[in-house]
């Protein structure tokens, strides 16, 4: 039976804040394990006594409600404790996505008006601090807390966990507890005095998109978005205080924000976090903490369930995994009774604007993303000239409601709204007599080759299927016959060599004949980039490949490509 009607928001709407959402989950949980990381446990009351000691020493920092506070750090205790300090003070949470390059680590500083960063120094090997010398002079040769840089005019101080002393403009983050206890310092009544003042409509956070095209967007968000989204999530997948959750969703994302950790919080669950995923590591971890719940993208499914340790491994305490995931035969499930794939949403309405609960039958969660959750509102409308459709007709989904972004950063609404206020997606789809969301792919994302239209998503789901392939993107390159010809960059697991043509060869038995894409190029992890979802950005790509056609002299029906 379908639930999620039923959803009620909780606790009342005065409650909607993260620093009310902290409270309320410390309160009622309070010696239970919150985190488990690298072999050490934070209970929830330790996560809520560092979160306002960092809080005091933020105020003390400068920072005020609304500055607005980068953070660039890998899923971790501190990552955590930072987020909730930042709205205990009553700033603006910026998450930096860990996989992001100078340009785009340096367009979300300076478009958010970040005034403080707080990052770790190295992540997975990445010297993040020699990048951020390197890239910013300023930073580099400046004072601690003056930071000056006409390349980010908002930044003042940068402050770095792990660093002892600090190095040009760059401040231990172990400062901030020294400034929270000295005698100037910021009272625990202050601090609460401010966290009190933190209004559900408040700004919370701005999430940047990475977008597989362009820059990305910053989708500002309330208060409100991702604590109504964490209460929800805990009851849409039904969660208890007894499930241990391992996420490998990076928290600058949504998902990871509300899916992995809100919600695992709202029900008082462990949450084991890693900083990075390594197949064998993640079947170690499953195994050794007994975990119930896995969230992971795909191909880091994929490469667990293809590891050569799995079959040894007892992995038989996971319950919630989506029963299609090639992981789920490994960890021995044998019907399909629980998902989340029943569900529809966006970073714009920070996840799930429309769900069904994770025990729905598998047959309704197969033909639908569910209902609009309550306080949403999900209409269809025609691509063209955007007059709502009637029940039944296929169109471009728009919608609008609780957990809508308070808007582009830095855009005007009217250039994203329609004057009623609903959001147009993009996506196509339609609503059922009974009021359930049918989607049916992105409207702009289709590749038109030889008259025929191909989704990307349905050759890249096919390709995922071939043994070796960790990633793919599908492209459209421009041809003058076909109008644009299928090319397929595929990005291998580091241990596997699959053969282009042997990918071919397995598509043609899975696809239409149009749909099989005319070249298949492997790509090596490091040479792409991704976005925070991790889907390989697309442009580079296609600059890389059409670059690889001309030097290579590869024809695509008769046509040569040319630098």
């Amino acid at each position: 039976m379908d639930r999620s009607a039923e959803l009620r928001l909780q606790p009342d709407a005065a409650r909607y804040t993260l620093p009310c959402f902290l409270e309320d989950v410390v309160t009622q949980h309070s010696e239970r394990t919150a985190i488990r990381f690298e072999g050490s446990d934070l209970t929830y009351s330790e996560l809520g006594q560092r979160a306002q000691l960092m809080a005091r020493g933020l105020v003390a920092a400068g920072v005020d409600k609304g500055s607005h506070v980068a953070l660039l750090m890998t899923n971790s205790p501190d990552w955590v404790v930072a987020a909730f300090a930042v709205a205990l003070a009553g700033g603006v949470l910026v998450p930096v996505n860990t996989f992001a390059k100078d340009d785009e680590r340096r367009h979300i500083l300076r478009h958010s008006d970040a005034s403080m960063l707080l990052m770790q120094p190295e992540i997975a090997g990445r010297d993040l601090i020699a990048e951020l010398k390197g890239a910013h002079q300023d930073i580099a040769t400046g004072q601690p807390g003056h930071i000056r840089s006409p390349e980010l005019p908002s930044l003042r101080r940068v402050l770095v966990s792990g660093l002892d002393d600090p190095s040009g403009a760059l401040e231990p983050l172990s400062l901030l507890s020294d400034l929270a206890n000295s005698a100037e310092g910021v009272s625990e009544e202050l601090l609460s005095a401010l966290s009190a003042e933190v209004h559900p409509i408040d700004d919370a956070m701005i999430i940047y998109t990475s977008g597989t095209t362009a820059l990305p967007k910053g989708v500002l968000h309330s208060q409100r978005a991702p604590v109504i989204q964490s209460w929800r999530f805990a009851e849409l997948m039904e969660l208890r205080a007894d499930d241990v959750v391992l996420t490998a969703q990076p928290f600058f994302w949504t998902a990871g924000i509300c899916m992995s950790l809100g919600a695992s919080l709202a029900v008082g669950a462990k949450i084991v976090l890693e900083e990075t995923f390594d197949a064998g590591r993640a079947l170690e971890t499953i195994e050794r903490e007994k975990v119930t719940t896995v969230h992971a993208w795909p191909h880091q499914e994929k490469s667990m369930a293809e590891h050569p340790t799995a079959a040894t491994r007892d992995l038989s305490s996971v319950l919630h995994i989506e029963f299609s995931s090639p992981l789920a035969p490994v960890v021995g499930l044998k019907e399909d009774e629980w998902g989340t794939y029943g569900a529809y949403g966006m970073s714009e309405t920070f996840t799930s604007v429309a769900a069904i609960t994770a025990s729905s039958p598998a047959k309704l969660r197969a033909r639908t993303h569910g209902r609009a959750l309550p306080g949403n509102s999900i209409r269809m409308v025609d691509p063209a000239d955007g007059t709502e459709l009637a029940r039944g007709e296929e169109g471009e989904i728009a919608v609008k409601g609780l957990t809508f972004m308070r808007g582009y950063y830095k855009v005007e609404p009217e250039l994203y709204l329609d004057q009623d206020g609903y959001f147009h997606t993009q996506d196509g789809g339609f609503l059922g007599d009974d009021e359930y969301l049918v989607w049916k792919g992105r409207l702009s994302g289709l590749i038109k080759t030889g008259g025929a239209n191909v989704s990307p998503l349905e050759v890249e789901e096919a390709a995922g299927g071939f043994p070796g392939v960790k990633t793919s993107a599908c492209l459209g390159l421009e041809h003058p016959t076909l109008g644009e010809a299928i090319v397929l960059c595929v990005v291998a697991n580091p241990d596997a060599s699959p053969e282009p043509e042997a990918i071919r060869a397995y598509l043609k038995e899975r696809l239409s004949a149009y749909k099989v894409p005319r070249v298949v190029m492997l790509f090596a992890g490091k040479d792409v980039s991704y976005t925070g979802n991790q889907k390989l950005q697309t442009e580079p790509l296609r600059e890389a490949a059409i670059h690889r056609l001309a030097e290579n002299g590869i024809e695509i029906d008769g046509y040569r490509y040319s630098l």
